[in-house]
């Protein structure tokens, strides 16, 4: 099982839902950065269960222990391992599917490759995992915000209830005002009753979480298959309940004509090149461009209901699955520190081999921007 992610800065994952704890080794981060442990705590502690009636009631504090890689409040170069232990199981919430395949969970098909499977929360298809990947994820910010990267996640439909305004009409600094993590007030308290009332019948909605990055300069991304976008789209689909993903004009797009689709480009007052539209979503041969990036990730009503369901057994005879344990009835407002996390380790990584480019790379850069 592959649990490692990045070229040179790496990570690896590790643990279960209901094991001891989960934690993740961060391999390739420079050293002599300034290691915020407020920062990562606080992204962690935008993840974390139990924030308000619409998330799962798991109480997790998912404080963090750092075991090494840091010395003196600065990262050392050398491999950083952090740990989140797990504190509040229910495994007995699970004893009952042992022996069960959930509808649209990871079960049967862990089952069919690997001939056994941790049946407590999953185990370790769970989201539990995702908190690793959100502390890594913050240490990828420290390192981008030196460079004046910022990324911005937010929720901009649950269901059929969609944000009619593009990001630039939005005050994205809004978003973590309400518990559904939706810049727009009104449209926020219209999801969150929507998600209540989801929970209420036992059932679960999904939706969609948009992401704005600003700062990356032009020639972060390395063509042919390692394209800026597409392993912003790797990492994006590699999260739990993640169904789709489009960046710039994405599915839209195929409705314009090129005429009206090519941004054209030009010189701004400080002698910047810019384009005049933003259809590439800042990516244009898989190289950001200097614009904003900007991308979509959809995701599914999440498998766990609290209702009974049609399936089978492990010998493969019919059953009723009946939902128990803790759960959200919608993952986004939870997910947009996750879809955070993730651009942030894509982008670093590029960073980081961006600097190998060229001789003199950061000289030259420098000169032409």
């Amino acid at each position: 099982m592959s649990s490692t992610y990045g070229t040179l800065f790496k990570i690896s994952t590790f643990g279960e839902s209901h094991g001891p704890a989960i934690g993740v080794v961060i391999d390739g981060c420079p050293a002599g950065l300034t290691f915020d442990t407020e920062f990562i705590q606080h992204e962690l502690d935008r993840r974390k269960p139990g924030q308000s009636r619409i998330t799962t009631q798991r109480r997790e504090a998912d404080e963090f222990d750092v075991l090494s890689g840091v010395f003196d409040g600065q990262t050392q170069g050398t491999p950083i391992a952090l740990i989140i232990r797990n504190t509040d199981q229910r495994s007995k919430d699970y004893g009952h599917i042992a022996q069960q395949f959930r509808p649209s969970h990871a079960d049967y098909t862990y089952q069919a490759k690997y001939g056994s499977r941790d049946y407590r929360g999953g185990g370790r298809s769970s989201a539990r995992e995702t908190a690793a990947r959100v502390a890594a994820g913050a240490v990828a910010k420290l390192l981008l915000a030196q460079h004046g990267v910022q990324i911005r996640a937010y929720v901009s439909q649950v269901g059929a209830l969609k944000l009619d305004k593009p990001y630039t009409e939005l005050n994205l600094n809004l978003t973590e005002e309400n518990p559904v993590r939706c810049p727009d007030s009104d449209m926020a308290g219209q999801m969150f009753q929507y998600i209540d009332e989801t929970r209420k019948r036992g059932d679960s909605i999904g939706g969609v979480i948009d992401c704005v990055i600003t700062g990356v300069p032009a020639g972060w991304g390395e063509p042919v298959f390692d394209k800026l976008h597409a392993e912003l789209g790797k990492a994006m689909l590699s999260i739990n309940a993640v169904k789709g993903f489009e960046y710039g004009s994405g599915f839209a797009g195929v409705e314009l004509y090129g005429s009206q689709h090519n941004d054209e480009f030009y010189t701004d007052e400080t002698g910047k090149v810019r384009t005049r539209t933003n259809h590439s979503g800042g990516i244009q041969g898989g190289i950001s461009n200097g614009e904003a990036i900007y991308f979509r990730t959809a995701f599914k009503p999440v498998a766990t209901i609290m209702q009974d369901q049609d399936s089978v057994d492990v010998d493969g005879q019919p059953v009723t699955v009946s939902g128990k344990g803790r759960h959200d009835p919608c993952v986004v407002p939870r997910a947009v520190p996750i879809v955070e996390a993730m651009a942030a380790l894509v982008l670093v990584d590029m960073m980081l081999r961006n600097e190998a480019a060229q001789v003199g790379r950061t000289t030259k850069q420098a000169e032409f921007l």
